[in-house]
């Protein structure tokens, strides 16, 4: 399984990426802004998704809203 950021650079365990679009939390009243570095991503059985630890809290992101640091 391959797993790509926006530009289809390949993710690995472990790597930082950054956001490239404001993205609305579900569920909450809190947005992500653009340029958000999220460190130490872990991959997911999905390759659209990935797990990561933003502002203390592990989200799943989409990896298309993803840009590899």
């Amino acid at each position: 399984m391959e797993v790509k950021d926006s530009n289809g650079a390949l993710l690995n365990e472990g790597d930082s990426v950054h956001l490239i679009k404001d993205l609305k939390v579900k569920g909450s009243s809190t947005t992500l802004k653009r340029g958000t570095v999220v460190k130490n991503i872990r991959l997911t059985s999905n390759d659209e998704e990935i797990e990561g630890r933003v502002e203390r809290t592990v989200m799943v992101l989409k990896t298309c809203f993803l840009k590899k640091v």
